[in-house]
């Protein structure tokens, strides 16, 4: 790596998150900075993701799926961003390279995506990071309303330390949650029409009748407000969530 990419990533590493998400020549820089890799998943298929590595391994590690856009600049951004808290990170694609900033593609691509297959990704992708020689052993999940729901399907489809979501869908059984072996994490919008508080009460519910900790808190905002380049962002209750998030994962995956 040459001396000016270095300067740039460290100048990176010392700004706020927001600031790099919200700025597109940032968050391109950021995601430059993360390593490609490849494995074959448990199901045979080639699979790729995005890592961010620690500055002092072994960490424990945190497994990313991206919103219903695709794995871009901004979910790598996030990746780097928790390798620079000291984190094993790894921003995983469930569309196979497919980006997009058109909501109806997105809507498509979100469509198109087929649980087994998605499944066995994150599963594989779970036990590669347990297995990790920078790793500690210890893995958590986060996601963002596509990514949300991925993230706590993949808990369980193969069981993690922590599991945080991001305006998810989160209606699921008690019975769905029985393999949940980790606490979840919830963010949710007061102004969310889709991952509304009903949903999110029958989740408790399930989650209580399981005999599962569910740990959910509640913005005063709409879907999507963690996205710096979405029109609903709020600063605020983005910066909140993301400090929660962090003090999560330090709780649970030291």
């Amino acid at each position: 790596m040459g001396l000016a990419r270095r300067d740039l990533l460290i100048g990176l590493a010392g700004l706020p998150l927001a600031t790099v998400l919200a700025d597109r020549r940032l968050a391109r820089a950021a995601a430059a900075g993360l390593e490609t890799v490849t494995i074959s998943s448990a199901g045979g298929r080639d699979i790729s993701a995005a890592l961010a590595r620690p500055a002092a391994p072994p960490a424990p590690a945190v497994m990313l799926v991206h919103e219903w856009w695709g794995l871009n600049d901004q979910i790598k951004s996030v990746a780097a961003a928790l390798g620079d808290a000291g984190y094993l990170a790894l921003a995983i694609d469930l569309y196979d390279g497919n980006v997009t900033a058109d909501p109806a593609v997105a809507r498509e691509l979100a469509i198109g995506v087929r649980p087994e297959a998605a499944t066995d990704t994150c599963a594989s992708w779970i036990e590669w990071l347990r297995g990790h020689e920078s790793g500690t052993g210890k893995v958590g999940t986060v996601g963002w309303c596509f990514g949300g729901r991925w993230s706590l399907n993949a808990s369980l489809a193969a069981p993690v330390d922590a599991t945080v979501v991001y305006y998810g869908n989160v209606k699921r059984t008690r019975a769905q949650l029985a393999s949940l072996a980790g606490p979840v994490l919830g963010h949710f919008a007061t102004r969310d029409r889709w991952i509304n508080e009903e949903m999110v009460e029958g989740f408790e519910g399930e989650m209580a009748a399981a005999g599962k900790s569910a740990e959910n808190h509640w913005y005063e905002a709409d879907h999507a407000f963690a996205n710096p380049t979405s029109a609903r962002y709020d600063e605020a209750d983005a910066a909140l969530a993301w400090q929660r998030t962090l003090a999560f994962f330090a709780a649970h995956l030291a």
